[in-house]
């Protein structure tokens, strides 16, 4: 008979890993250009800055991991200390944002591979799909050295990238965009070239580079000894973010002036080719496949979990809680897959322009998510003071750090409303609320009349 509960299979370094797979986006790859273009070397700043709030969500929620050995994923969490509707909605909410993520990131698998095939993009796209979910079915180990090595080979190229380019600064560099230098930060129009409308802008496309961070607290109750791996990972958080992003995007803004990099291009692949290296393209284009398809693998992996905590709460059909003898949750994962087949075929006949509406909606849900575990923080300080008081794992500077940081969310939510481009995902997710609100009170009616 199957085993009822999910396996503690996930090592110290597998947790290493999918903690710096969640802090490095596709979007540092595909997006950094374009947030580059609207905000110039501003954009450090807002990377800087949107980091440094989510090492404070992850504090928050690692203190609530840790403090309640029964809660695993932040969907307990939100019911212990907002009530079961929250748990519901966040749920489902955070089901919904890893099926939008996943279904842009196995579209864009489809795309990579005709860089070197020409083939119709669905068909690559649905192979990896099927590939990922086999792989995922076998077991929760398989899960984690998948991701281990797609999160290395991000990280390999990263820091290539930034020896590399310390290495062309000391040797003052020459090329046809000029000589690297420090001072391209601030030579071509100042560090805010476009004013702060301009990097204001840019934090749109910067926090979706951010998406997927909070998956090492889903990966909790599948984490051999959490009390060691978890703070270990969370704690690691911002020196990631300064090597990864800061340091990759400072390199990359001194070598090559911000004017002359294109929106609709990798700065990465420009840095490769003013050296000569022949292949860069193919390197990068390689790079990003790989990204794709390591944060397809998580959104299998997290909706699958999502699926099965919701079943477990009574949120979602029960079948969702069957695990196979791996302990995977069998039903789950090959549900969520087939929620994102789904979206393999309507992204394959639907214009372009919606991959920019499905992450936006995605980035929104998320920021609900990250506020979530914010207030539920706050309410655990305030209606547990004793289990606060033992935690070996303490917030720091809570409470007040939490408003601050939901107040930065709802700015956030104006921010993306500036652009015409993501505007539109502010009033079509409101949508997504309201069915899932009028499911719930359906639900609600329902266990009141089987009473």
């Amino acid at each position: 008979m199957a085993k009822q509960t999910l396996e503690r299979k996930l090592k110290s370094r597998h947790i290493q890993l999918i903690a710096i797979g969640g802090a490095i986006g596709t979007g540092l790859f595909l997006g950094s250009g374009k947030a580059i273009h609207l905000a110039g070397p501003s954009i450090l700043f807002a990377y800087l800055i949107i980091g440094f709030a989510l090492f404070f969500v992850m504090r928050a929620l690692g203190e609530l991991l840790l403090s309640h050995s029964g809660n695993t994923t932040f969907t307990d969490i939100a019911v212990t200390y907002l009530g079961p509707w929250a748990g519901f909605i966040t749920g489902w909410t955070y089901w919904f944002c890893w099926i939008m993520t996943a279904i842009a990131d196995i579209t864009a698998v489809g795309k990579y591979i005709q860089f070197w095939f020409n083939v119709p993009q669905w068909i690559p796209a649905f192979l990896c799909l099927i590939i990922l979910t086999i792989l995922n079915l076998l077991t929760v180990r398989l899960f984690g050295e998948i991701e281990f090595w797609f999160a290395l080979i991000k990280v390999i190229t990263i820091i290539a990238l930034i020896l590399l380019g310390l290495l062309m600064l000391l040797l003052g560099f020459q090329s046809d965009t000029g000589q690297a230098s420090v001072q391209n930060l601030w030579i071509h129009g100042g560090l805010f070239p476009n004013g702060i409308h301009g990097f204001f802008l840019g934090f749109q496309m910067a926090v979706f580079s951010f998406v997927g961070i909070e998956l090492v607290g889903v990966t909790a109750a599948e984490t051999a000894d959490p009390e060691k791996n978890l703070p270990r990972a969370i704690n690691s958080l911002p020196v990631r973010v300064l090597l990864f992003y800061i340091g990759a995007l400072f390199v990359i803004l001194c070598i090559i002036p911000w004017t002359d990099l294109s929106a609709d291009s990798s700065p990465f692949v420009r840095v490769f080719s003013l050296v000569g290296i022949p292949a860069a393209a193919g390197i990068i284009n390689f790079v990003v496949l790989t990204a794709a398809a390591s944060a397809c693998n998580s959104g299998l992996f997290s909706t699958s979990r999502m699926l099965y905590a919701l079943g477990r709460e009574g949120h979602a059909p029960k079948r969702f809680t069957r695990l196979e003898k791996s302990s995977v949750p069998g039903t789950a994962l090959i549900s969520s897959s087939l929620a994102l087949s789904a979206g393999v075929v309507l992204n394959y006949f639907l214009p372009d322009s919606v991959f920019t509406l499905v992450t936006s909606i995605s980035a929104i849900c998320f920021i609900w998510v990250w506020g979530v575990i914010l207030v539920s923080h706050l309410i655990y300080l305030k209606r547990r003071p004793d289990l606060a008081a033992a935690s070996k794992f303490k917030a720091p500077l809570s409470p007040w750090i939490n408003w601050v940081i939901l107040a930065f969310f709802i700015f956030l939510l104006v921010l993306i409303g500036l652009a015409a481009d993501t505007r539109v995902a502010l009033f079509v997710t409101p949508v997504w609320f309201l069915i899932l609100a009028l499911a719930y009170l359906i639900r609600l009616r329902k266990l009141q009349a089987n009473e």
